[in-house]
């Protein structure tokens, strides 16, 4: 299981398929968890701030969010969810594909705005609060989707299309042409190795591998890793399988025994001193709670 599939897993307005690539989850910090790892994926999300308050990073610039707030994360660009201080944290995290509102034949919005849109060659300011000029016309699409997707009546997805293009418009407001996004090879080179760990946390990953991932020497990539998000790598993979192990304490019957090897850990009692030290109780406390 990795972020987004958790994410699935939480859905509350599960309306996804193949031929309607779009999904609404509402999410809650910290009673569903404590952070969302960094990650990225190909799918274009929205967040929007339900109660609240929290922080959310986007292409490692951290943005404090509070009630009403809208974050815009484009296909690729890192982004992490983490409560802040001691608040609580409501959120609808709104996850579909560009290609919905592409013309499969081409045409001009799909040309000059979807697809630079998608491959990161045109890119919208990432935060907007209820001080931003364009903020009355995002939020008013987003509350009717809201609306739209109450009951799933017949034709929904019509509407949902209709206020994505209205969102689509507004927010091309903001755009701007961003010539170093896809050229910071570094910036690339941390998504590798991220999308590495979030696909095979479960296994044995050492500094040598992650530092060969990334192209770099070892002690060239442990400062690189540090200075980028903060923390050592070890940290980093520790935090991302406690993380992983949380949710199948809540979702799954499984023995903690057997979560630990799940999620990466060979020995039972590290994977209980590194998970007291992340939540401040033991596995069978947390699943209790």
């Amino acid at each position: 299981m990795n972020i987004l599939e958790y994410e699935r897993s939480q859905e509350t307005k599960p309306h996804g398929h193949d031929n309607f690539p779009f999904n609404i989850y509402l999410c809650s910090i910290p009673l569903d968890f404590t952070t969302v790892p960094a990650h990225w994926h190909n799918d274009m999300e929205i967040i929007y701030i339900k109660k609240g308050r929290g922080t959310i990073t986007v292409d490692l610039v951290p943005f404090q969010v509070s009630k009403g707030d809208i974050i815009v994360v484009p296909p690729g660009q890192l982004h992490t969810i983490e409560q802040f201080s001691d608040y609580s944290m409501e959120y609808e995290n709104i996850i579909f594909k560009l290609s919905m509102l592409m013309a499969p034949q081409g045409d001009i919005c799909t040309e000059d705005f979807f697809q630079p849109l998608k491959h990161g060659k045109l890119l919208p300011d990432t935060r907007y609060t209820k001080e931003s000029p364009l903020y009355p016309d995002l939020s008013i699409c987003l509350d009717r989707i809201d609306v739209i997707c109450q009951d799933f009546s017949p034709g929904y997805q019509l509407a949902v299309k209709g206020q994505l293009f209205s969102f689509f418009y507004a927010l091309s407001k903001s755009l701007h042409s961003e010539m170093n996004h896809k050229n910071n090879k570094s910036l690339d080179r941390l998504k590798g190795l991220l999308k590495y760990v979030e696909t095979n946390y479960q296994e044995k990953i050492s500094i040598a591998d992650a530092a060969r991932i990334c192209s770099f020497s070892q002690s060239h990539f442990m400062k690189f890793f540090k200075t980028s998000m903060g923390m050592p790598f070890t940290d980093y993979l520790n935090d991302y399988r406690i993380t992983m192990a949380s949710r199948l304490l809540i979702s799954s019957s499984e023995t903690v025994a057997n979560i630990a090897v799940e999620t990466g850990f060979e020995n039972l009692s590290y994977f209980n001193r590194v998970f007291k030290r992340k939540y401040r109780c033991t596995p069978t406390e947390f699943r209790r709670r």
